[in-house]
């Protein structure tokens, strides 16, 4: 995701999704005893690697989609997260991973991954890595709002206060009054709507599906989707340096994802989504590496405040969940 990167396991245990569902169930949510101090920090270490993963990826996929079109990188992408995942599921679950009783769900969550990552990665051309990455990271704050208005649950004014923070902080980071306002600037803005809607859906099947499950039916339907056009859009690859960097993007995002969902086994949520903002830094720095690009004051002071409104809305979220639990 970012950034999206966003995303083997992309979806389901992204910590958007887990905060949207730990929002949405907290209310009936029985009190669970404190996870042991070394356990939280191992899930603190496995996040910040994760993380640390996904901005590799971002960085990897602006430098591979200059060379290669955008739906083969889409698809390499795909093809490496299916045959990831499925090894994955097969060796924990064998073939009843592949049970379900909500095929229509499960292609709709596929589609709407596909749409996500076909818009990241065209984001990501127009977009240095550390901005993008900042806006995609105000998705958290706008799933919460939404999942809890769908669900009828309170929304406090201080939530809504910190979802409009976020919001600012995405436009000092466009700047719409800048430049003309195009569809490449519009892009990361449909991305995040899509993104929201991608993991209001997938809350809602974690509940009654396996996450593995729920994650080979996203890969394969991503992967098959993204090959039906690619017959008019395939480049043959001779440069071995680019079939090293697509190999990055899939063990790159494979990885992050792996460690995220095991970062989430060990501690809660709230604790960890602090943390996930480390992103921020992490995809700026490799556009300093990669790219030589330095942001500007306004998207570094947009970037800091959607840090910090998310940062705020998973203490406000930690907070909430003690007094429930008094």
């Amino acid at each position: 995701m970012c950034c999206v990167n966003t995303w083997i396991w992309c979806a389901a245990n992204s910590p958007a999704r887990r905060y949207s569902k730990l929002r949405s169930v907290s209310s009936n949510a029985k009190p669970q005893a404190a996870p042991p101090i070394p356990g939280v920090l191992a899930g603190i270490g496995l996040l910040v690697i994760a993380v640390a993963c996904f901005a590799v990826l971002d960085t990897t996929t602006k430098k591979v989609t200059a060379a290669v079109p955008l739906l083969m990188a889409v698809w390499f992408r795909y093809l490496f997260q299916a045959i990831f995942t499925t090894a994955l599921a097969l060796q924990q679950h064998g073939q009843a991973v592949f049970k379900t009783q909500k095929p229509v769900m499960q292609s709709l969550r596929g589609l709407l991954m596909l749409l996500v990552t076909l818009m990241s990665f065209a984001s990501l051309q127009f977009m240095p890595v550390g901005e993008f990455t900042a806006i995609v990271m105000s998705t958290p704050m706008l799933v919460t709002l939404l999942a809890a208005k769908l669900l009828d649950e309170h929304v406090s004014v201080f939530r809504i206060g910190l979802v409009l923070g976020g919001f600012a902080g995405t436009l000092l980071i466009i700047q719409p009054g800048a430049q003309q306002l195009g569809w490449p600037t519009l892009l990361p803005l449909g991305m995040v709507l899509a993104n929201t809607a991608f993991q209001l859906l997938t809350s809602h099947l974690a509940r009654t599906e396996n996450v593995l499950t729920i994650q080979v039916y996203t890969s394969w339907i991503g992967t098959l989707l993204a090959a039906l056009p690619l017959y008019w859009f395939w480049n043959t690859i001779n440069d071995l340096q680019l079939w090293l960097s697509l190999m990055l993007m899939g063990a790159a995002g494979s990885v992050g994802h792996m460690l995220l969902v095991m970062a989430f086994k060990k501690a809660p949520a709230a604790t960890l989504m602090p943390y996930m903002y480390l992103q921020i830094g992490f995809a700026m720095l490799g556009g300093w590496l990669i790219f030589h690009h330095i942001p500007e004051t306004t998207a570094l002071m947009g970037a800091a405040l959607i840090a910090l409104c998310g940062c705020a809305g998973a203490v406000l979220t930690l907070i909430e969940n003690r007094m429930r639990s008094a």
